[in-house]
């Protein structure tokens, strides 16, 4: 049989029934959103954002700071590391809440990517539209794309003590 001008077996032909357009959609889709995460990251590290929140929430930390309180105790956070000691003391909570978002906003995506990965993935996986084949290479992508996150976190962990910046080899990474 030939699909596209290529000779295919059986098995090949199955796999190209199975990753049809819409898993083809949802790579894509994936792919964009990634590209959107290098910039937004790119735009966080230009506004020097990066140390901006101090903690490492995966799950309670997709809800920003409410109200004035929870604004100044994020704030205090910050206050207590060494980029704002010796390059932003004085910062206003309007400075603050400006580099804040950039860091909240590139978590956020991170987050976002996760289920948007995860639930089609499932989907996909359980309706049989996912061949043998590539299953796999989805598992290890997924799990790929979590240890980034928890690399992330170990990357910023290296700039909030000792460092007015993050670890350039951990940013290498």
């Amino acid at each position: 049989m030939k699909i596209g001008g290529v000779a295919m077996g059986p098995q090949a032909h199955d796999d190209v029934v199975k990753d049809g357009p819409a898993v083809r959609a949802w790579l894509y889709f994936l792919c964009a959103m990634i590209f959107v995460m290098i910039i937004v990251g790119g735009a966080t590290r230009l506004t020097d954002s990066g140390l901006s929140i101090t903690e490492w929430q995966p799950i309670l930390g997709i809800i920003p700071p409410i109200g004035e309180a929870a604004w100044l105790e994020a704030f205090a956070k910050y206050r207590l590391i060494p980029e704002y000691q010796l390059i932003n003391k004085g910062m206003s909570l309007g400075e603050f809440k400006f580099i804040y978002w950039w860091e909240w906003a590139h978590r956020f995506l991170g987050r976002i990517i996760g289920f948007a990965f995860l639930l089609p993935f499932l989907f996909f996986w359980l309706t049989g539209r996912i061949s043998r084949s590539l299953r796999p290479k989805l598992v290890v992508m997924f799990v790929l794309g979590g240890l980034q996150g928890a690399l992330g976190w170990y990357m910023v962990m290296s700039g909030l003590v000792e460092r007015v910046d993050v670890s350039q080899y951990r940013l290498a990474a």
